[in-house]
């Protein structure tokens, strides 16, 4: 049966954000929330079994345990949720998966905070310019940053893009942080700024990037394959943020 099965103690929280890591392009918002589940030592909280999810098992060297490809973390002291993938959806899939998400988001009073990269091409010693859209009264939360507007028009496409154009559609409050990423290689300096500049001051929370930084060439090594993967998909598939006029 489709939904959120959970496998451990119900936690106690009082007004929760979740980070959603879907992968997309640069797997900007995959490699974020793999290191905020690492770095505050989240708890294995739910399984996810929305309808059209790989029905596939996942393990980690040096540990027996398998579990589904889609998964939720959950930290009380923080008041955070997180969802890791570790499996692209495909474009059949992608309004079943926000159906069934938004549906669990909603009853459980969440607010999503959904991310995604914006292919562009930089220097490397240039920051990645991040930027930050919301739904309902999600931006209440965003004002209350120092984390810009959009300079131009834009899509969100892919899982993430679907989840939001469903919080549109339900107006319930959700923020979207997106970041100029390497279009073509994992970005672990993107994912970086995602958790120092966005979801750090959205949600209250210092997240130490620096083990990210440094270990940015063996993440990419790491994350090579799926983002080879995410590249072979359309962009309907692939969760990206592109200028409105390429998406006419």
């Amino acid at each position: 049966m489709a939904g959120i099965r959970v496998q451990g103690p119900e936690p106690e929280l009082e007004a929760p954000t979740l980070v959603e890591g879907f992968p997309g392009v640069g797997l900007v918002g995959k490699i974020a929330t793999d290191h905020l589940v690492e770095e505050l030592e989240m708890r294995y909280y739910a399984s996810v079994h929305c309808e059209g999810l790989p029905r596939i098992g996942v393990y980690r060297g040096g540990d027996r345990t398998a579990r589904p490809p889609v998964r939720l973390y959950v930290s009380e002291a923080h008041d955070l949720l997180a969802l890791q993938s570790d499996a692209p959806i495909t474009t059949k899939a992608v309004e079943s998966v926000a159906d069934c998400l938004t549906g669990w988001i909603v009853e459980h009073g969440v607010t999503p905070i959904y991310l995604s990269g914006l292919p562009a091409e930089r220097d490397d010693e240039d920051r990645p310019d991040l930027y930050g859209i919301a739904t309902g009264d999600g931006g209440d939360r965003l004002e209350a940053t120092d984390i810009p507007v959009p300079p131009e028009d834009g899509v969100i496409t892919g899982p993430t893009g679907a989840l939001i154009n469903r919080a549109a559609q339900e107006d319930y409050g959700s923020l979207g942080l997106v970041v100029e990423c390497n279009p073509q290689f994992p970005d672990p300096e993107a994912a970086s700024v995602l958790l120092e500049d966005g979801i750090g001051p959205v949600a209250d929370l210092e997240v130490d990037v620096q083990e990210l930084i440094d270990r940015a060439e063996e993440i990419r090594a790491k994350r090579e394959q799926l983002a080879r993967q995410m590249q072979a998909i359309s962009q309907e598939e692939s969760s990206q943020a592109q200028p409105l006029r390429m998406y006419q």
